[in-house]
């Protein structure tokens, strides 16, 4: 390798409390693929930040192009050609994608004030072609799928006249299919050399994407893999400091099980005629690529979304869910794919985070809330799913995304639910935490929850569930008993061919 793009050398960054960063040395040439691993809060985000002048180091130098520079804002890297794709999407969910795709990049007619509409359609439809996406421009970006408008995200920085890219979790809402071709644009973006430094907890991913892997650990440099030689193994020994072990298979139940849930023909925006049934202590899996409608029905299922048909049947009887306030009540939880969106408030406590949808259940004299219950009820659940925090009283914000994601749970669990929705789990969490959330998922299915999984990792739906639903373009093109279900299989119903369907 030539001369470094960029070198970055005894990094150093303090927060309140914390010491994000330690003396952090990393370096990317020119079309170069770089991976940084490390856990959640090994300082990954915090060290891109301060290449992109959202943070300013305490300490240390960042040489670009052979010079130092210390950029003080987003659009001043963006200017020496650093485009950041933030793994928190940016996205104004009130404008359309066509809009959120040129917003502050905007074409206009000549010297006019006038914009050029046709223009900025016509590139977008080139980008997202280019994408292997295909979507409708005029829709608001808040009607998108969270894994949608991480495509637009990354749209949005081949707009800019880009050097290095920085990829920050950007297949954490991906299936393969879509991770296929985001990969082909990093090789096309590697051939025209330009640079990318990709982060993600998806381990294989790294090793197949990337040309060097650095690692950090606790904010410090933990040395460096050649993933052509390293093993995963090796990779996740520096990043966690001791050797974890993989998450292993959940043996399915042989015992027959009651009924609990039972769709009929549920239909609304982007879904139709979607059925299935859902058993006591049963992991339903739930796959399909971007677009395929999960997302949709898990949320008309409890009530988020209008439906325009279907029955839905608790234990035999029919019930009518008309908001998620009705689902609750029913038992079912839902914890959403975006939990920084749609399921926490990060300023708020860990407690205050909890205990949120069950205020109705810690009231004393049935006006004011029981402090000494919300305690009761976020120790118990702490402990239960082993939260690291420093006090009932932190700001979920300061939490890593793995302690973050199991506050989630915990918040879902809290209701004592019968049915418990999972959008995307493990969704940006790191490996260890991960196996974690997986070790808790199959022992609340053990205790007899029934457990709706939506995810767009194949291997998690393999490993836990009992039965797989297969969805496409809003449809159910196959259910899959545990031993149909296989990764070809999974992939061919979601791909519009029919897989075999087991009884349910």
């Amino acid at each position: 390798m030539g001369p470094a793009l960029l070198a970055m050398r005894g990094v150093t960054r303090s927060f309140p409390g914390v010491k994000a960063l330690r003396g952090v040395d990393f370096s990317v040439g020119a079309g170069e693929v770089v991976g940084l691993m490390g856990e959640n809060g090994a300082g990954k985000s915090t060290l891109m930040k301060i290449l992109a002048g959202v943070y300013r180091a305490d300490a240390g130098e960042v040489v670009w192009e052979g010079r130092a520079v210390r950029f003080s804002s987003i659009q001043e890297a963006q200017r020496a050609g650093i485009t950041l794709i933030f793994q928190e999407l940016n996205n104004c969910p009130n404008l359309k994608a066509l809009d959120n795709l040129f917003l502050g990049r905007e074409l206009f007619r000549g010297r006019s004030p006038f914009l050029d509409r046709g223009r900025m359609r016509r590139k977008a439809l080139e980008l997202f072609d280019y994408l292997g996406l295909k979507l409708d421009l005029d829709v608001e970006v808040s009607r998108l799928s969270t894994a949608v408008q991480q495509m637009i995200e990354i749209a949005k920085a081949l707009l800019t006249d880009v050097k290095l890219l920085v990829m920050d979790e950007p297949t954490s809402s991906l299936t393969h299919q879509e991770t296929a071709r985001l990969f082909r644009v990093i090789r096309e973006l590697k051939s025209r050399g330009l640079s990318v430094v990709f982060i993600s907890h998806k381990l294989e991913e790294v090793f197949e994407i990337t040309d060097r892997i650095v690692v950090l650990r606790d904010g410090e440099n933990a040395g460096e893999l050649d993933p052509r030689s390293g093993t995963m193994d090796e990779l996740i020994t520096r990043m966690v400091g001791r050797a974890l072990g993989s998450f292993a298979a959940r043996a399915p139940s042989e015992a027959p099980r009651a009924e609990v849930l039972r769709v009929e023909g549920l239909g609304g925006p982007r879904v139709a005629d979607v059925s299935f049934t859902l058993h006591r202590g049963e992991i339903l899996g739930v796959a399909g690529l971007i677009g395929s409608g999960r997302t949709e029905t898990a949320r008309m299922l409890i009530g988020a979304d209008r439906r325009t048909r279907g029955r839905v049947f608790l234990e035999g009887e029919e019930v009518h869910i008309g908001s998620p306030r009705d689902a609750v009540a029913l038992g079912i939880a839902y914890v959403p794919e975006d939990r920084k969106v749609q399921a926490l408030v990060l300023p708020m406590s860990v407690r205050e985070n909890l205990t949120l949808s069950i205020h109705r259940l810690l009231l004393r004299l049935r006006t004011f809330l029981s402090a000494r219950k919300e305690n009761e009820v976020t120790d118990r659940y702490v402990s239960a799913l082993s939260i690291k925090i420093s006090s009932r009283e932190q700001r979920v914000e300061n939490l890593s995304g793995g302690n973050q994601q199991k506050v989630v749970i915990a918040k879902g669990l809290a209701i004592r639910p019968r049915i418990l929705i999972l959008d995307e789990p493990t969704r940006g969490i790191d490996v260890a935490a991960k196996a974690e959330v997986h070790r808790i998922v199959a022992a609340l299915a053990d205790e007899g929850v029934s457990i709706l999984l939506i995810s767009s990792e194949l291997h998690e739906i393999l490993a836990l569930s009992d039965r797989v639903l297969v969805m496409h373009e809003g449809r159910v093109k196959g259910l899959l008993a545990r031993a149909e279900a296989t990764p070809e299989a999974i992939m061919s119903a979601a791909l519009r061919e029919p897989a075999p369907t087991a009884a349910s």
